[in-house]
């Protein structure tokens, strides 16, 4: 259904409205984010996506309603899978605890452009090439099946094509600065490790959008429902990393869970022409799915993640300016042995 350009407006109104009042009020100075402010925040982010879809409900029917919380539980849980590797990332770069929260505000920022351009895109594929929504639905099937079979999460920065693309253009310092993204020196302009972990943290969440946003195209085609439950799910991401932050690793078995849900929504889709689900169904087997693999997570022991050790970045530069990469050969001592030497 069409939507009034004043609505769009007002949503995004409300957003900025939202995202200004987080960052300029409740966090304007860098800190770590304690378990107790985390679980406010959560309650607070849930309770206006709650009251959101209530207006929708209200405004366009029970049938927008439904899809927009179903919509919103869907990429609420996907959205927890992208914990385990954001908490990775942190760990790999040893990101300062106090720094955490600006890179998800930012980077969630970004992520509210990429998913436009991507549902919005769907959207018009799906209406005027209809079979395109079948390719979603076999993204979906490799999705899952990729979340069943993979083994232990690991990162890998060094192979993020964009991330080398940025230390080509421009030099990084070796040490943080503060939660600052660039520093300047003698005139010359220098990246952190800060907005290295930006730029990981923002391609890899474009690397989730692809699995995440086909899945919410089964439950609807409205660009304003699709768009608004992902952006209320991807809101509140921040405040739910620092809120289970210390049980994410229980969850050892979410993962297959998600990939159920992700199997379950690709059927929707490919019965789609031919059987349809009710809303509410498809509601309630998304949180039975949820409880089933929550609760069998968590009756197991925990068992502890290995982690990698944080990365060296490069030496050639440090936080006072270029230096010189140290050369590989060194001086023989007088105590270091005489090499051997070659018979004739």
């Amino acid at each position: 259904m069409a939507v009034e350009l004043w609505v769009w407006g007002a949503f995004l109104g409300l957003i900025i409205t939202l995202l200004l009042v987080d960052l300029l009020v409740f966090h304007r100075r860098a800190h770590e984010v304690a378990l107790k402010e985390a679980l406010g925040w959560t309650a607070v982010w849930i309770a206006v996506a709650v009251a959101f879809g209530a207006g929708v409900w209200l405004w366009l029917g029970p049938g927008p309603g439904l899809e927009f919380y179903t919509g919103y539980v869907i990429e609420k849980s996907l959205s927890v899978d992208n914990l385990f590797v954001f908490l990775l990332i942190f760990s790999y770069f040893s990101v300062p605890k106090r720094d955490e929260h600006k890179i998800l505000f930012w980077g969630i920022l970004g992520a509210l452009g990429f998913r436009a351009i991507f549902i919005f895109g769907g959207a018009a594929l799906i209406e005027r090439f209809h079979w395109v929504l079948y390719i979603f639905g076999a993204v979906l099937v490799i999705a899952a099946v990729r979340m069943v079979i993979r083994k232990e999460e690991t990162v890998h920065p060094e192979r993020n094509p964009i991330l080398r693309l940025v230390r080509r253009l421009i030099p990084i310092t070796f040490d943080y600065w503060k939660d600052n993204f660039f520093v300047r020196h003698k005139g010359k302009l220098f990246a952190t490790p800060l907005f290295v972990v930006l730029i990981v943290v923002e391609t890899t969440d474009i690397i989730f959008a692809l699995d995440s946003v086909p899945a919410i195209f089964a439950i609807t085609l409205d660009p304003f429902i699709i768009y608004t439950s992902n952006a209320f799910a991807i809101l509140g991401l921040r405040a739910l990393f620092f809120a289970v932050e210390h049980v994410l690793q229980r969850l050892r078995y979410l993962h297959y869970g998600l990939a159920a849900l992700l199997g379950f929504v690709a059927v929707k889709i490919f019965i789609s022409d031919f059987v349809k689900i009710p809303i509410e169904y498809a509601l309630g087997i998304t949180g039975l799915i949820l409880l089933v693999a929550t609760v069998a997570s968590l009756a197991v022991p925990e068992t502890p993640r290995a982690v990698k050790p944080p990365i060296k970045l490069p030496e050639s530069v440090d936080p006072l300016g270029p230096q010189p990469l140290p050369s590989r050969k060194r001086a023989r001592k007088a105590s270091d042995p005489e090499p051997a030497k070659k018979s004739p």
